[in-house]
């Protein structure tokens, strides 16, 4: 067993592994780390590709595409390591991504999940929207980045170059504990994509345990490979799943109140959508709201058997009032002690 498992889960990225993984393969020690494709019944030559031109790389063929949550569940019950890298096919990694962030949590066991600092492929100069250099959350909600407050984008000068505990940690390049991990249920299935991963990380920061960034391992990031950033699916699963998220995970006492005000403000942005000319957007919103109603029974059935408390790094302020009103554009902008329990 090796102690890393570097895991890209892929549907139709023929053109992302052609590209990326033999960066991934030549900044990999194969001492320590095992790379692994789990692909989601992709129908491009994603597997002709794997076999032709990667044969020493394991491949794990998932039967459908049932989304990022059950793609990686079922890979990573296949897979034995001590930790498991979730990784993006539209990733350039760059020499020395693994070893600090493996450092640093062998050196503090109470750090359940951690990302490394995410820039632009394409402006490498800045952060890259998917995680940047952490994630965080509003206390309705909101999430936001350390470099990237909505659409906003700093340019990385090093300013966020200090290790530091944040909410929740990107998708895109997630390192987690394998035996929390599975201890914790994994994702969420019926997420299928967007939002699991904040998802787990407060899961894991209810069950104690702390998610980092750690800025000294660096990659560069597409994004939008799978989803565009302007696609309607992706509107619906956002809305869809950031309600669920906060049913699931709220602390008692807070989730009516947060609930209707979310409610709220989806509305404004969903009419929002309707004077940008984006009608098919404003629908998702609406088509979010009616299916998360839906599966209201089962999300408090989840609800019931979580743990659930007040947790470090929630922003206690209304970020979009912060950005938008306050022009608060910056991850700097915002006061440190705004971010308590």
């Amino acid at each position: 067993m090796k102690k890393v498992a570097v895991v890209i889960l892929n549907y139709n990225g023929g053109r992302f592994l052609e590209k990326f993984l033999p960066t991934v393969i030549a900044n990999c020690n194969p001492e320590m780390v095992e790379i692994i494709v789990a692909d989601n019944a992709s129908t491009d030559d994603s597997l002709e590709l794997m076999h032709d031109c990667f044969p020493n790389i394991r491949v794990i063929e998932n039967g459908s595409n049932d989304g990022f949550s059950t793609g990686y569940n079922l890979a990573l019950q296949q897979i034995e390591a001590q930790y498991y890298v979730l990784l993006n096919s539209d990733i350039e990694v760059t020499q020395n991504w693994i070893e600090p962030v493996i450092a640093l949590m062998d050196a503090d066991p109470q750090i359940a999940a951690c990302q490394p600092k995410i820039r632009s492929y394409y402006r490498p100069e800045e952060f890259e929207y998917a995680g940047a250099c952490g994630g965080f959350i509003d206390k309705y909600g909101y999430p936001f980045c350390r470099g990237r407050i909505f659409q906003h984008l700093e340019a990385d000068k090093g300013q966020y170059d200090e290790p530091m505990e944040v909410f929740w940690a990107t998708g895109a390049c997630m390192f987690v504990r394998a035996d929390l991990y599975h201890q914790m249920g994994g994702l969420d299935d019926s997420f299928f994509a967007h939002m699991e991963e904040i998802d787990l990380c407060w899961r894991l920061k209810n069950a104690g345990y702390k998610v980092y960034c750690c800025p000294q391992s660096v990659v560069y990031h597409i994004g939008g490979g799978t989803l565009p950033k302007n696609s309607p699916r992706k509107t619906y699963l956002n809305f869809r799943n950031n309600l669920s998220v906060l049913v699931k995970n709220l602390p008692e006492g807070h989730v009516k109140r947060i609930i209707l005000y979310r409610i709220f403000l989806d509305w404004v942005a969903a009419f929002k959508f309707l004077f940008e000319r984006c009608p098919k957007d404003f629908r998702m919103v609406f088509k979010a709201h009616w299916d998360f109603y839906k599966r209201l029974k089962t999300l408090r059935e989840k609800r019931k058997k979580a743990v659930r408390k007040r947790v470090s790094c929630i922003y206690q302020k209304n970020i979009v009032f912060e950005s938008v009103v306050m022009g608060k554009h910056k991850f700097s902008d915002l006061n440190a002690k705004d971010f308590s329990a």
